[in-house]
């Protein structure tokens, strides 16, 4: 967060250094029009003026010199006369337009007039014409500069910020995923010795239904050793009955889960054969995160419902629960890694949830409805086949 404040305020300094130096330049350019124009002006009154005899080329050379700033000259009334250096629309170009022509002229006059005071060009006392100039082509882009500079700048910032948080993004799931496979490689040699020992104490206790419970339990932990080792891989996806494996997700933290927590299952509104392309193991590991999310939320008494729903193409699979609720503006910080409430806990199941609806499954996760003091609902919808 310090570095993108830093380059922020980078790009703004740079951006203020940029706009007050282009600034001064076209205030010299600016001034230095100016006074071309008012020399350009001294000798359009003495090309007016001059005699049959009088040597004109000097003036001549002035007058042509102007090849770059638009001038218009109207008379004592501000009515348009003739112009230079002002391209006419093709248009108006064709014969007997000079009425449109002229209009045109005159609008770019009054628009002048607005803009900035006439030079005063006296061929007489009684009669006097102005001169109206507008910004040459080069002040004009030089005006636009600072602006262009702005959004380049700012661009590019935006892009270091974008480019910064990605990169931090990534170190982030680099450091998840190397721990998640390490996890599961630290826990493959335990599991495996203690599926030879409860081997061997089966055939010696043949009649000790305790073993089979362990068995379960170590089956679970292979399970979940099979669900670290596949983060930040990319899982094989296989046409699944999606209802089985839910019920079994909620069967198997029902069974763990205090007796204060009331389950309620509704899944009438889908079909036992409904399939969608799933990683079992992970799908089931997004149901259990839910359970035990909502648990936490209603510390351990309360009611969760579960209630599965199909249509042409979707299945929505959602959560409810009874506990304290979560304020909207938190609706998307709690997907992130490492957001927790609770003092024990690093934050990751419902970050990881949200890889597996989303990146593994192309689903969507997330809060349908929340009430502080009431409850929340999470929903999960997956394509189906």
């Amino acid at each position: 967060m310090r570095k993108n404040i830093i380059i922020l305020l980078l790009a703004f300094a740079g951006v203020t250094a940029s706009v007050l130096y282009t600034n001064h330049l076209a205030g010299k350019l600016s001034d230095e029009e100016q006074r071309r124009m008012e020399i350009w002006a001294e000798a359009t009154r003495q090309f007016i003026l001059a005699g049959p005899d009088d040597d004109i080329d000097f003036v001549s050379t002035i007058i042509e010199g102007n090849t770059t700033i638009p001038v218009f000259m109207t008379d004592a009334d501000g009515q348009y006369m003739f112009s230079r250096n002002v391209e006419l629309p093709k248009k108006l170009e064709q014969e007997g337009r000079e009425d449109e022509a002229k209009a045109y002229f005159q609008k770019k006059v009054d628009r002048l007039k607005d803009k900035c005071q006439p030079i005063e060009v006296r061929l007489t006392p009684e009669l006097v014409l102005y001169i109206y100039y507008d910004d040459s082509n080069l002040l004009s882009q030089l005006q636009l500069l600072p602006f262009i500079q702005l959004l380049l700048i700012l661009a590019f910032a935006i892009i270091a910020i974008l480019l910064m948080s990605a990169n931090q993004r990534a170190e982030k799931n680099r450091v998840w995923v190397g721990l998640s496979k390490e996890t599961a490689h630290q826990l493959g040699t335990p599991i495996s010795s203690l599926n030879a020992w409860n081997e061997i104490l089966k055939a010696e206790y043949p009649d000790n239904p305790s073993f089979e419970e362990i068995d379960h339990d170590i089956k679970r932990l292979s399970t979940i050793t099979e669900r670290f080792s596949k983060i930040g891989s990319r899982p094989k996806l296989t046409a699944t009955a999606v209802k089985p494996l839910i019920e079994e997700a909620v069967a198997y933290m029902q069974s763990r889960t205090s007796n204060r927590v009331l389950f309620y299952m509704q899944a009438d509104g889908l079909k036992k054969e409904t399939e969608a392309m799933l990683d079992g193991p992970l799908f089931e590991w997004v149901i259990e995160n839910l359970i035990r999310n909502a648990v936490d939320a209603m510390e351990g008494a309360g009611s969760i419902s579960i209630k599965a729903t199909e249509t042409d193409r979707k299945i929505h699979i959602d959560v409810r629960d009874t506990g304290k609720g979560i304020e909207r503006r938190k609706w998307r910080r709690i997907f992130r890694a490492g957001y927790t409430t609770k003092a024990r806990g690093w934050g990751l199941g419902l970050s990881l949830s949200k890889r597996i609806i989303s990146e593994y499954h192309h689903g969507k996760i997330g809060v349908l409805t929340s009430e502080m003091g009431k409850g929340t609902t999470f929903r999960i919808t997956i394509a189906r086949l």
